[in-house]
């Protein structure tokens, strides 16, 4: 593996969507962060990235496949206050309709599965902030900042 550095206050995510349907990754045991927990491809910005160059390395090192900028929309920003020793974070979420490859469960040591899933109720159990930004997208919502309540509501609060 790779060296890198991260820039851990960042993150971005894939909604990667075929006609009502969206991709969701399951972490896998040994995470170190709600295993077991769907969510979606994502992962920390390395020194010097954008955030959509982010979820494009992403996109090919954890489910094998390829993605363009210009397939890629913005379509939601979140702030996370500090409610852990990393500090605030910003998250954004990419939508891509096209990609080139096949899905594949690239890294099966952090990852339990990788699905498919039918717009409407969410798998369970689901990364909280994850599963608040799915809905908000899903209306239209493009901004949203989440405070150490949630995360003390949802047992995440380890400050």
């Amino acid at each position: 593996m790779r060296n890198r550095r991260k820039a851990d206050s960042v993150a971005s995510y894939l909604v990667l969507e075929s006609g009502t349907r969206t991709l969701l990754y399951q972490r896998g045991p040994t995470s170190n962060y709600l295993p077991g927990h769907w969510s979606l491809v994502a992962g920390g910005l390395e020194k010097g990235e954008e955030p959509h160059d982010t979820i494009i390395r992403e996109a090919e090192e954890e489910a094998g496949i390829r993605l363009r900028k210009e397939d890629l929309k913005l379509v939601h920003r979140m702030h996370r206050e500090q409610h852990d020793h990393t500090g605030p974070r910003a998250d954004y979420f990419f939508r891509a309709t096209r990609w080139e490859g096949e899905i594949t469960n690239c890294e099966p040591h952090k990852c339990e599965r990788i699905e498919w899933f039918e717009r409407g109720p969410l798998p369970e159990p689901m990364v909280p902030h994850v599963a608040v930004a799915l809905r908000y997208i899903e209306h239209g919502v493009v901004s949203s900042k989440l405070t150490n309540e949630f995360f003390r509501i949802h047992g995440l609060l380890k400050l």
